[in-house]
This record gives C-alpha cells, structure tokens and sequence, in this order.
C-alpha cells in the first residue's frame, strides 16, 4: 500500500522542480543573477567563457536536480516494496525520474521564456541513473 509519508519527499522535490521550470528561473533570468557574480569570480574570463561557465551550471542544476529526485525515488519504493530487489529500485527510479524529467520539459514548452529539449531530458536521465546507482551503492556499506 502506497502511503504519502514515504512519497511526500519526492512530490516535494518534484514540486521544487517545476518551480525552477518557471520564466523566473530561465536562462535570460539566470544570467542576470549569476554573470555578475562570475565575472567577479573570473575577472580575466571573456564574456564566451562567462556564458559557457553558465551553461555549464545550469545543466549540473538539471544533472543534480535528478540525482535527488531518483535517491528519494528509490528510498520511498524500497520502504513500500521492501521485497523487491536492489536492482528493481534503482530501475523503477530512473524511471519515474526520467518520464518526470519529459513531462518537465514538455512543461517548459508552454513557458514563453523557456523552451523543451531532448538533451536536457538526457542530462536529467543520466544524473537520475548516478542517483539511483549511488544510492544503492550507499546501502551496501
């Protein structure tokens, strides 16, 4: 039986998740915020070098993202389905990480500042698979 207090984390994380898909947290919005503070960081860096330091943090933002959300996704399914096996968690968190990570962007094509892409959904499939191998890896020591 599926109870809300081992799910409640990932539908947090997932809800956090579709706030950052918002216009607030677009590219145009990001660089704003965060330009300034590179070029400060990087006072030598070429406005190139700036914008790549950007790009860079945002798809580690959607490869970190996923990395949580398939750790919460392989907790809550290993406490609901405690005889199931190691590799099943970890399969079914990539799972519905990565259909989450598809219906986000699909979100996100409907939000006039942002727009969807297959490499992002990429990006949040792979950390989705570092999360749930990491976590199952975490629980053999």
């Amino acid at each position: 039986m599926i109870t809300i207090k081992n799910w409640w984390p990932v539908i947090a994380w997932m809800s956090l998740i579709f706030f950052f898909s918002t216009d607030l947290f677009s590219g145009t919005n990001t660089t704003s915020f965060l330009q300034p503070i590179l070029s400060s960081l990087l006072p030598d860096g070429t406005a190139d070098q700036i914008e790549t330091i950007h790009l860079i943090i945002r798809k580690l933002g959607h490869w970190s993202e996923y990395f949580i959300l398939a750790i919460l996704c392989a907790r809550a399914l290993r406490i609901e389905t405690p005889r199931q096996s190691q590799p099943r968690y970890a399969a079914s968190a990539i799972a519905i990480a990565t259909l989450y990570a598809a219906s986000d962007e699909w979100h996100q094509s409907f939000v006039p500042s942002r727009s969807a892409s297959i490499v992002d959904v990429l990006i949040d499939c792979f950390g989705a698979m570092c999360g749930a191998f990491w976590f199952e890896w975490h629980r053999r020591d």
